[in-house]
């Protein structure tokens, strides 16, 4: 008993050290005029170096042990699934507003492009035919990796930004956010096909298509619940026990799927789908949304800190500069000629793709994995994490430079079905 109520207080205590790390990464983006998710995730990037730096490799364990760090780390995750419930029921309430033509284009258009790049700077790295950047894994399994880095975009990330502009209901906000949800399942599909590439073995990409197919059956059986006269009059008798319940089943459903393979924002969006568009139910998803959004911080810096408190390491300049120039003429460009395609204005693909190209630290745990599979050698990780830092602080920057208003209410496109993207 005792035991346990010291790793409570200890646990209370590192959220705390967090929350401090996160208030002092958003006080800094304010005044650089970036978004505040930016100054987290830079601030989770430092912290951990930081901190072994000035402790040492043995205090920082003991300071963060093992098992102190597995809690703050489903904490993390708890606040992000709760926060895109209440995201994916927003794009819920305006997918009639993006057909089917417009996100099949935008999507192709994100991810397309995007991986082509990827082959690109691995089609570089074998040309410049060095074993210490090209390393040994299998050559297909390392061409797939490098296509899906380049061709992710955070959804985590992206959905803060959004949600700090209040931009999630604009037209530019939805179709961003369906494509990149669409996209970044896709991701981590392939980087399973990755992964067993590079062992011998897809038994990983089986798994994965099996419980991306489980998790939408479960979602059509929530979506069917809910749509019951019992489920109705709980909601609106009885709403924040309704907001508990629906936080439940979210996260069940998110870490199920993440302990089967897939990331936990699919199971996430799955439940905000399923939910109801229309009556109290947009009352309890902000209530569960917005618990999520005071959770977030927790995410950005917690993952921060565990995926790189050892350090990067030196930075190999010019792997770095071509990855970002690839990064950011397949994601950007990509999207923009995508949306363009899908018949929006131009402004309205200018700033999808900027948004597109959002990366954060979706693409820098998937990094981890191709690093920790040896798919990736140090120079190209590192190199890719600056490429994902650097991608995702160009989005403030670039949004103020298009002057892009998203209290405005947005125009679509002439011969779209609604002229006015506010729900």
């Amino acid at each position: 008993m005792t035991d346990f109520l010291l790793t409570g207080v200890h646990v209370a205590a590192a959220l705390a050290v967090v929350l401090v790390i996160g208030y002092a990464g958003r006080s800094a983006a304010r005044l650089l005029r970036q978004p505040e998710t930016v100054g987290e995730i830079v601030a989770g990037l430092l912290a951990g170096p930081a901190a072994v730096a000035l402790l040492g490799r043995s205090k920082f364990d003991a300071v963060l042990p093992g098992d102190v760090l597995d809690i703050m780390k489903l904490v993390a995750e708890v606040g992000l699934v709760l926060f895109l419930v209440g995201l994916a029921h927003k794009l819920r309430l305006g997918a009639h507003r993006s057909s089917l033509r417009t996100s099949a284009w935008l999507v192709a258009g994100g991810l397309v492009p995007a991986m082509f790049s990827g082959v690109l700077f691995a089609g570089w790295i074998l040309l410049s035919d060095d074993p210490d950047v090209r390393g040994s894994a299998p050559l297909p399994a390392f061409v797939l990796m490098c296509a899906v880095a380049l061709s992710i975009t955070a959804v985590p990330v992206l959905a803060r930004i959004l949600a700090e502009r209040n931009a999630t209901d604009t037209l530019e906000g939805r179709l961003s956010m369906t494509a990149a949800v669409v996209i970044d399942t896709v991701g981590w599909l392939l980087l399973s096909v990755a992964v067993g590439l590079s062992t011998g073995e897809l038994n990983g990409f089986v798994q994965s298509v099996v419980v991306l197919g489980g998790g939408a059956a479960a979602a059509l059986g929530v979506r069917s619940a809910l749509r019951t006269r019992a489920a109705h009059n709980l909601c609106e008798q009885r709403p924040l026990v309704t907001a508990v319940l629906l936080g439940a089943i979210a996260l069940t459903m998110a870490l199920t799927v993440e302990r089967l393979g897939l990331t936990a924002i699919f199971g996430a969006v799955l439940v905000g789908l399923a939910l109801p568009p229309d009556g109290p139910w947009q009352q309890v998803a902000n209530r569960v949304t917005n618990l999520g959004r005071g959770m977030i911080p927790f995410f950005f810096v917690v993952t921060g800190v565990t995926v790189f408190a050892g350090g990067i390491g030196p930075l190999p300049w010019a792997l770095t500069a071509g990855a970002i120039l690839l990064a950011v003429l397949g994601k950007g460009m990509g999207s923009y000629f995508g949306t363009r395609m899908a018949g929006q204005p131009k402004q309205t693909a200018v700033t999808v793709g900027i948004l597109m190209n959002t990366r954060g630290l979706t693409e820098l745990i998937v990094l981890k994995v191709g690093y920790n599979a040896d798919i990736l050698t140090r120079p190209v990780f590192v190199a890719l994490i600056v490429m994902a830092v650097a991608t995702t602080v160009m989005t403030g920057p670039l949004l103020l430079l298009t002057k892009w208003s998203p209290g405005q209410p947005v125009r679509t496109s002439v011969g779209s079905k609604s002229q006015d993207d506010s729900p």
